[in-house]
């Protein structure tokens, strides 16, 4: 049959276009498949959380963190594979409010009693039971949240979760495939510390750094060496927990966090808005999803854990938790400064021990910046370190354990050398105070009555504010406080007893009461 050539050229055109749209597109559905794959491969399953926390730890006394002194190799080494925060602080310079903040994702003034130590704990929600309710198994072991007493608002449990006495008795109640949050609380290093326990570990005392606010000596110098020997514990605590994770098959899928609650049990640490008690040490490694080997200098709070961990699980975050996720930072790959709004931090204290007549507090807040610490105290005719001659919020705050460093400084507090850094530590506080971090390090200097820094003061002064009357704190809104009033859940340091050798050192009585 005769064909026009046309149309046999059209024909054979048409038959080589359905070939090449075949063949393509049995290439992009190969490829799209493939891409599905690996995107599949990609995404995490909800992955795990281990939180290993020490219990008064200052952020610089790790090896990562450039103190020379103290040998941590596990936590270098998980530094080494994950992300190092080195300006991570807590919400307050004391146990209970600080975990409490942690928990809620919330600021202490916004959680009622749970801003003293020794508290009650408010019915609000928490992360750990948010995701207890979304198929997480959750426990603790420790601390968890405390101390104080959960059940007089209800509480049948911590608010961390069911305690268990092991990782592996909890561990054995995990279902396969359930994913799991388990928050181990050491006591390490909290005061008391392991007498001499410096010696047994091999601490070099000429090599310690001794901060300009406390007296150089032999004494004091003991006193850190036992509190690094006691950091050394923890950290041999956290290579332990990493060796059950890899004998249990839970490391690839598990966000290792190392962190302390607040600072260092020293004078001007502990119970102090300075960096010495708010200051903490931050390291999260999930080396497959968290970029690591990244130092990162933004801002963050412990408080924002708790949206944090919501939203790295896939759990909505609550609206009233006024804490912000920085998962953004994890997931990075850059370091140093990586999210322009983390420019500062904003802390708390209102009661810590029960330590003035009547159980009062000493209420303050403060801004954290690059250059800057502003802090506004409430009541500056109130002792800052509670009424002498026990001054308990610093250290023992009975006097009823060994502190040395405080024991020194009150048996030497008219010599010239320590009169200075007693008056620092233990003296009462202007309203207002202002340090230049780059020229004070170690806040000394109180510069708030300078002329120069008149401008930076009232530029803080206003951002504290401003925050403060937006998340609604009872103490710029002029509302009736509890605070003060609020019960105390340890009734033995109402009347305190130091010990024998403090009642020797400083002619103490036998027994204080700070009752009406």
């Amino acid at each position: 049959m005769f064909r026009h050539p046309g149309i046999m050229k059209k024909k054979f055109n048409f038959q080589i276009n359905l070939v090449i749209i075949i063949f393509l597109s049995f290439v992009l559905s190969c490829e799209f498949n493939m891409h599905e794959k690996v995107s599949d491969l990609k995404k995490p399953n909800r992955p795990n959380i281990l939180l290993l926390m020490s219990d008064n730890q200052y952020a610089d006394h790790l090896g990562c963190y450039g103190d020379r002194s103290i040998k941590t190799t596990h936590i270098d080494k998980l530094a080494k594979e994950g992300v190092i925060f080195k300006n991570a602080y807590c919400s307050a310079p004391s146990c209970s409010p600080a975990r409490a903040s942690m928990l809620t994702g919330k600021d202490i003034w916004n959680l009622g009693e749970a801003a003293n130590l020794w508290s009650s704990f408010p019915k609000v929600e928490v992360y750990t039971k948010l995701m207890e309710e979304s198929g997480y198994h959750v426990g603790i072991e420790g601390k968890g949240w405390g101390p104080g007493d959960e059940s007089v608002t209800g509480w049948k449990q911590n608010p961390g979760g069911v305690r268990y006495d092991s990782f592996e008795d909890f561990f054995n109640e995990v279902e396969k495939g359930q994913p799991w949050m388990y928050w181990y609380s050491s006591r390490d290093p909290h005061r008391p510390y392991r007498k001499e326990g410096w010696k047994k570990s091999g601490i070099n005392l000429d090599s310690i750094n001794v901060p300009p606010y406390l007296p150089d000596n032999y004494e004091v110098r003991k006193d850190i060496a036992d509190y690094y020997n006691e950091i050394q514990r923890f950290d041999e605590e956290v290579g332990s927990y990493i060796s059950l994770l890899k004998e249990m098959g839970q490391v690839e899928n598990t966000i290792i966090i190392v962190c302390s609650d607040n600072g260092w049990q020293m004078p001007r640490g502990l119970a102090n808005l300075y960096d010495f008690g708010t200051k903490i040490p931050l390291i999260i490694s999930w080396p497959e999803f968290f970029p690591p080997g990244r130092e990162v200098d933004d801002f963050v709070n412990i408080k924002d854990f708790a949206p944090t961990f919501l939203e790295v699980s896939n759990i909505p975050v609550p609206q009233d938790m006024n804490a912000k996720s920085f998962l953004n930072i994890l997931t990075s790959k850059k370091q140093g400064r990586i999210d322009p709004k983390r420019d500062h931090v904003i802390m708390a204290r209102e009661r810590h021990a029960f330590v003035r007549k009547g159980g009062l507090g000493y209420p303050g807040r403060a801004i954290r910046t690059a250059n800057y610490l502003y802090i506004k105290n409430y009541e500056p005719d109130r002792w800052p370190a509670g009424d002498p001659p026990l001054y308990g919020d610093v250290d023992a705050h009975m006097l009823h354990y060994e502190s040395p460093t405080k024991l020194y400084m009150l048996k030497n507090k008219k010599f010239k050398k320590v009169k200075p850094l007693f008056d620092l530590a233990f003296s009462k506080r202007p309203k207002e105070e202002l340090y230049d971090l780059l020229k004070d390090p170690f806040q000394m200097n109180n510069l708030a009555n300078v002329d120069k820094y008149k401008p930076n003061l009232e530029t803080l002064s206003n951002r504290l504010k401003s925050y403060l009357v937006k998340t609604k704190d009872p103490r710029e809104l002029g509302q009736k406080l509890n605070w003060d009033n609020a019960p105390y859940y340890k009734d033995r340091d109402k009347k305190p007893r130091p010990s024998k050798k403090a009642r020797e050192m400083l002619g103490l009585k036998e027994e204080y009461s700070y009752l009406n």
